[in-house]
């Protein structure tokens, strides 16, 4: 059934191109595109768009100072007893978790070098 097909049909692309077709397209569709004027407009910047940056920069840094002065007034000076227990509590838990890694010193030792490599 499909040799009686190819028979008929033929095996030849019936589909043409012309001469050149696609040696000339790029040229051909941009002949054929509009002309596009080129708009420069040159225009002075404002006042306003000129100290914008500065003044935007100003006031990161203000709220950066607000932000480290409300952090900092919650510390206060006579208060390194608490802080003295918070460190101690935590080499707690880090020895704690030394002991049980089961590393002996020349392991961590090894381990520590090879990280800093």
């Amino acid at each position: 059934m499909e040799d009686n097909l190819l028979k008929k049909i033929g095996t030849e692309n019936p589909f043409r191109v012309p001469e050149g077709y696609f040696e000339r397209f790029a040229s051909d569709v941009m002949d054929r595109l509009p002309e596009k004027e080129k708009v420069e407009v040159a225009r002075k910047p404002t006042a306003w768009e000129k100290i914008r940056p500065l003044l935007y920069m100003a006031a990161m840094f203000v709220g950066a100072m607000l932000i480290i002065r409300v952090a900092s007034s919650h510390y206060a000076p006579g208060a390194g007893d608490a802080f003295d227990e918070e460190v101690d509590l935590e080499m707690e838990y880090i020895d704690m978790a030394m002991e049980n890694s089961m590393l002996d010193d020349y392991s961590l030792y090894v381990y520590l070098t090879d990280e800093e490599e």
